[in-house]
């Protein structure tokens, strides 16, 4: 602990401002603002301790990634007694999805706590639930569960988690639309290419059929961005049939 303290003690950014900024985000003091520091940086710093283990926060990404799925799992249990393993399962996956955590993490501004060598520009959306991930993984650590559960529920559970919106909320278009093909026999295909076109920015186009008709056209600037965005026209297209299964 002693080593990993030192090395990141001798980041740029006062210690000062960082403890300041951590403690308004978290609503109390951290005991250990190495653990923070852990949460915040980024693999391109290329930090190791003595032992050459990596210091970043993408092992903190796995310990809050599993704190968030066993607190909301917790509340949703008691929450909704009627709930089978599968509904249960369901509900959690629209809480915590990547789109979630990433709404999460720029709400926080976390972005402007990273120690990266990389220009905050070029990182991906992912990025913000990374760290909201990390955050939570460190103040496990910091102040164990009873406080990591305090911030899951400050912080996600009462502002967001509604029961009767989340199970009207649908996290992939694209599964929902293959799940649905497949219980009604319906074949499907997604016919993907570049098309940059004028663009600075690389784009794909997609062109989504069902038993062979075209039913949805999308571009974006990634491969499941367009198929997503293609799944999620083809849903309103056949709304009241897919509903049934969200």
């Amino acid at each position: 602990m002693k080593n990993i303290r030192n090395i990141l003690n001798s980041r740029s950014k006062g210690n000062g401002n960082f403890f300041m900024e951590v403690t308004k985000i978290l609503g109390f003091k951290p005991k250990h603002i190495e653990f923070f520091k852990t949460a915040f940086t980024h693999r391109s710093m290329n930090l190791k301790d003595h032992e050459g283990n990596a210091i970043n926060y993408e092992r903190l990404e796995f310990l809050g990634d599993a704190m968030l799925s066993a607190v909301i799992a917790s509340h949703l249990y008691q929450e909704v007694p009627s709930g089978d393993e599968g509904y249960l399962t369901k509900m959690r996956s629209k809480v915590v999805s990547r789109e979630h955590l990433n709404e999460l993490g720029k709400e926080l501004k976390l972005i402007t706590l990273v120690e990266s060598k990389i220009p905050p520009g070029q990182f991906g959306d992912n990025i913000h639930g990374n760290l909201f991930e990390a955050l939570v993984g460190a103040i496990f650590l910091d102040k164990g569960y009873k406080y990591c559960e305090k911030f899951i529920f400050k912080r996600v559970i009462i502002p967001y988690v509604d029961i009767e919106k989340l199970e009207g909320k649908v996290i992939s278009y694209k599964s929902l639309l293959i799940e649905w093909c497949q219980k009604e026999k319906k074949t499907f295909g997604y016919n993907v290419y570049e098309d940059t076109g004028n663009d600075d920015v690389r784009h794909f186009s997609v062109k989504l059929s069902i038993n062979d008709k075209v039913v949805a056209k999308a571009r974006a600037t990634s491969k499941k961005k367009a198929e997503e965005k293609a799944s999620k026209r083809a849903f309103f297209a056949f709304q009241s049939k897919m509903s049934k299964m969200i």
